[in-house]
């Protein structure tokens, strides 16, 4: 047995002393970037938005609630993070192929065949019991490349993980405005209507005293009828609404309570986006993309050293008998051997792995510099978006109070015999469509500081994770 431990022990540290890893070294892709956004007005290299919940800025707790809701309910964060825990067992699975395999064997056999053929009477009889091992040397370091290709794999996943979580709060955001939105037309719409049908009882009057023309009813009932018509599009809108919101929080289709309405919600202040160099270490996306290319590079390690010998140890450490009765009293048997396997001639077989785990590695690096370009357009497309509708809403908000002005003048001249019926249909036409037109564009100003906050990646998930970082923060200095 001592023999039997020295001489396993000498081969296996002599064969990790030479042991390599075949397999390109890992790079880090690189994506050229500019200093500063195209339309960053506030110029600075730094920000804050790492260290915000960005959905707090918009100060309405039923948001909060919502998001916290969906972040703990939603089947796609759940499903994502079941992937995380599939990747981390995986890791677990392949980690241990680095590692001898450990059984038991026992074996039994009792016969007279021989003892016939040789014209002796009584039966054989032979037990064997003990613990065996095979244990496949890393020599080359294929099971070193697939454990980073594993431990890659897990830290997309978690990237993964956080880009679903990120992407959820910003369309619970989004929809969330998007219902306050349809509600507010749908307001704009009863409050038109009823002012519609106001003035279609006026006109109905007036003609029946004959004191306006029927083409001027027909077109108070027509602006009526529109009006009308706008109410059960507008209450669609804001059921389809709901449900996907429903969908989104975790819950079935249902109505959705709200908090503030849409020109009460708040539009945050403007944060600096920073360098766009500092994005490639803060969205989960680029991150995740980054470890596939990682994953990518050492699965070609693998291939590569398929393409070599492999180089197995055997074992056996046990006891035997030909003796049932006597078995406690048998001394011990053991056995160390060693095999090697390799490929001769498979028709490029192997090369062709690797040529084939190169080209997806190739493919993992353009997917990360697609993602990376994604990324920059996605803050340049919310800063320009910012910065436009900010202007669009200061004349959306002119035209509602000039429309309203002129809506109530053409009444009052319609009333006094000043101008025709004409006046007043255009003007109310014009009123109806400026407030829904600035609702719409108040709704769009705060879904682009969503996706302004989504695509610079920021922002703690929860107090916890915040305290977390600012703890590890605080170790560091």
């Amino acid at each position: 047995m001592k023999a039997f431990i020295k001489y396993s022990s000498i081969l296996v540290l002599l064969i990790f002393a030479v042991s390599c890893k075949v397999g390109p070294k890992r790079e880090t892709p690189v994506v050229e970037s500019e200093d500063l956004y195209r339309y960053d007005s506030l110029s600075t290299a730094t920000d804050t938005i790492v260290n915000l919940r960005w959905w707090e800025m918009f100060n309405d707790p039923v948001l909060d609630t919502l998001i916290v809701t969906a972040l703990d309910s939603n089947r796609d964060a759940k499903i994502a993070a079941s992937r995380v825990a599939q990747s981390r067992a995986s890791l677990g699975y392949t980690k241990a192929d680095m590692w001898p395999g450990i059984g038991y064997q026992a074996n039994y056999q009792n016969g007279k065949v021989a003892q016939q053929q040789l014209g002796i009477p009584g039966s054989n009889q032979n037990l064997t019991v003990g613990a065996s091992f095979n244990w496949e040397l890393d020599f080359w370091g294929k099971f070193r490349r697939a454990n980073e290709a594993a431990l890659a794999d897990l830290l997309s996943t978690e990237f993964g993980l956080r880009s679903v979580q990120m992407s959820l709060i910003s369309e619970v955001s989004s929809n969330y405005f998007l219902l306050l939105d349809y509600r507010e037309r749908l307001r704009v719409s009863k409050n038109t209507l009823e002012l519609r049908d106001s003035s279609l009882n006026i006109i109905e009057a007036r003609f029946n005293a004959g004191i306006v023309p029927e083409i001027d009813l027909n077109q108070a009932q027509i602006q009526q009828a529109i009006a009308a018509a706008s109410i059960p599009v507008y209450k669609r809108q804001v059921a389809q609404t709901e449900h996907a919101l429903s969908i989104l929080v975790g819950y079935n289709p249902d109505s959705v309570i709200v908090g503030y309405d849409l020109k009460s919600q708040t539009i945050p202040q403007m944060v600096p986006p920073g360098v766009p160099s500092v994005l490639l270490a803060r969205r989960p996306d680029v991150m995740a993309a980054e470890q596939n290319v990682y994953a990518a590079n050492a699965r070609v390690g693998v291939a590569v050293a398929q393409q070599f010998p492999s180089i197995s140890l055997t074992g056996l450490l046990g006891a035997a008998s030909n003796d049932l009765a006597s078995f406690g009293a048998a001394g011990a048997a053991w056995s160390v051997g060693g095999d090697l396997l390799g490929p001769l001639f498979n028709f490029n077989k192997n090369r062709r792995r690797v040529q084939v785990e190169k080209a997806k590695t190739e493919q993992a690096v353009y997917a990360y510099e697609k993602t990376v370009l994604i990324a920059f357009a996605e803050v340049q497309d919310a800063l320009i978006e910012i910065s436009t509708l900010h202007e669009e809403l200061v004349a959306r908000e002119n035209y509602v109070r000039a429309s309203l002005s002129a809506r109530d003048l053409a009444a009052a001249r319609y009333d006094k015999g000043v101008t025709s019926y004409l006046e007043v249909l255009q003007t109310e036409q014009s009123a109806f469509e400026a407030e829904l037109s600035y609702a719409k564009t108040y709704r769009e100003l705060l879904s682009a500081y969503v996706a302004f906050y989504k695509a610079l990646g920021g922002g703690w998930l929860s107090a916890e994770e915040e305290q977390e970082a600012a703890a590890a923060e605080k170790n560091n200095e």
